[in-house]
């Protein structure tokens, strides 16, 4: 059985994920809305991980013999002022996300609970992908920089993800 404390820290848990995937899915809708169909694509592919994530966290708790509380996922920005900045705050996004992981994977070991820190191993190295693959974007538009021809060919790249 799944203490409360850990159950509630997960719990929390889903919500960011969940708010992740609004997050990335209003991202897909601005790139759309930019033309940029590529990054729209990576976009919406990363809001559906990110909801599997959450239901990763969703069915533990269920299995443990938890209670899953779903509560309100706050609205996420509609609009970037660049692709750039839309990826910059992926990575601070992805980032915050660890810290999030990082502290439950605490309160387990705290807790002496091996069942939700073996859970929580498989979220620190995705996340350590997660952080790794934002940046990597985002040092490629800092190199693209304001270059249009580049831009449309990087969104092209960006596209093909998952196909």
């Amino acid at each position: 059985m799944i203490s409360k404390k850990v159950q509630d820290a997960l719990n929390g848990q889903i919500n960011a994920e969940l708010y992740s995937e609004y997050m990335y899915l209003s991202m897909s809708a601005w790139f759309e809305s930019e033309n940029l169909k590529g990054m729209a694509h990576w976009m919406a592919l990363q809001a559906q991980e990110e909801h599997a994530h959450a239901m990763k966290f969703f069915k533990f708790i269920i299995e443990r013999g938890g209670q899953v509380a779903l509560k309100a996922i706050d609205a996420p920005p509609a609009q970037w002022d660049s692709p750039l900045a839309a990826f910059q705050a992926v990575s601070e996004h992805e980032q915050k996300v660890t810290g999030l992981i990082n502290k439950l994977a605490d309160l387990a070991e705290k807790e002496g609970d091996r069942a939700t820190a073996v859970l929580l191993q498989w979220f620190i190295t995705e996340q350590v992908e997660e952080e790794a693959s934002a940046a990597q974007i985002v040092r490629n538009l800092e190199m693209i920089g304001e270059q249009t021809g580049p831009l449309f060919m990087f969104d092209s790249v960006l596209g093909q993800r998952g196909k």
